[in-house]
């Protein structure tokens, strides 16, 4: 058997939470998935990163639900101890919605959702073919996936450029559609601070003006032993600063922030996530780009934004592979 080549019913390709969703309920429904994914772990912006002693989110801040079925999949996996309940509400603002983030990071939502599927890391998508009834990835590290079926969920862009690199011709309609979807850029920093911060409890607002869309402190959320705060800078702060020198425009950031720090900042790093959040959805939980053999986009670019969006847009593809429409 050639070590480089792999053969499955269902090849997904994304870790962040549409794939895992959809990749768990394809096994469930008896199907053999393989999960792809270009970075060193799961699940996209549901991230968090260690540095020096402190912890941080610095991607999705927290998660809401108003829909049942990803209600439930809270609930299991609060009991899995993967997650928990945050906050009602920020700024002494209370209302109904429960905010949930992630035990002991929100990372840890979507490696409990990642739990017993074929998962391939560190493994970019270079091209995806048609080959006969099948479809067949090809990988940056040489190795190669031929499956039945294939579930797409990177950001949109970069999907229809796998399309393209591959010669997959899409209907007119169905293109200009999804080349109108657009993301907001977003510059996250991470400061570990040398003392606590002055934002209020529960840990975390959104400033009324100014360039900063979001302002955490993870020690008050729960997931940091040391004082270390998030910023999100909003999409046009972002756009204009994207190629600039990262570290001068966290500083900017960061003396912005000063009134809501309250401490010295001992380091601090930067990340900058391209495809932050969509602008506009489309209409449709997934979109099917072929029936047979089955292609089919997914993520929180299709119906519904955040992670709840991606969660059913991660279902809604499965079903279409699992009963495909006549």
């Amino acid at each position: 058997m050639d070590a480089t080549k792999q053969t499955t019913d269902v090849l997904v390709i994304g870790a962040g939470i549409a794939g895992l969703i959809a990749a768990g309920e394809l096994r469930r429904a008896g199907r053999r998935v393989l999960v792809l994914d270009k970075g060193r772990g799961v699940g996209g912006r549901l991230a968090s990163r260690r540095i020096d002693g402190a912890t941080f989110d610095h991607g999705a801040q927290f998660i809401t639900t108003r829909d049942p079925r990803f209600a439930a999949v809270l609930e299991q996996g609060r009991q899995k101890g993967a997650m928990k309940e945050w906050c009602r509400g920020f700024a002494g603002g209370v209302d109904v919605h429960a905010r949930w983030r992630g035990k002991p990071a929100m990372s840890a939502v979507a490696k409990h959702l990642a739990a017993g599927l074929d998962l391939h890391l560190e493994t970019p998508v270079a091209a995806l073919h048609r080959a006969g009834d099948q479809w067949r990835a090809e990988t940056t590290t040489g190795r190669t996936f031929t499956a039945d079926a294939v579930v797409l969920t990177p950001p949109v862009p970069q999907s229809l450029a796998l399309l393209d690199s591959g010669g997959i011709i899409l209907a007119p309609e169905m293109r200009t559609r999804l080349a109108a979807i657009e993301y907001e850029r977003c510059l996250a920093i991470m400061a570990v601070l040398d003392g606590p911060s002055r934002i209020p409890p529960p840990g975390g607002f959104t400033p009324a003006d100014g360039p900063i869309a979001w302002i955490a402190d993870n020690q008050l959320k729960g997931i940091s032993a040391e004082p270390a705060v998030t910023i999100h800078a909003t999409h046009a702060f972002s756009i204009e600063h994207w190629d600039r020198n990262r570290d001068e425009s966290a500083r900017a950031l960061l003396n912005t922030a000063a009134q809501w720090l309250g401490a010295g900042i001992t380091t601090f790093q930067v990340h900058g996530w391209r495809y932050s959040k969509p602008m506009r959805v489309d209409q449709f939980p997934c979109v099917v780009v072929s029936q047979s053999p089955p292609l089919v986009l997914a993520g929180d670019a299709f119906a519904a934004p955040r992670v709840e969006g991606a969660a059913l847009s991660g279902w809604a593809s499965a079903e279409a592979i699992l009963s495909p429409a006549d």
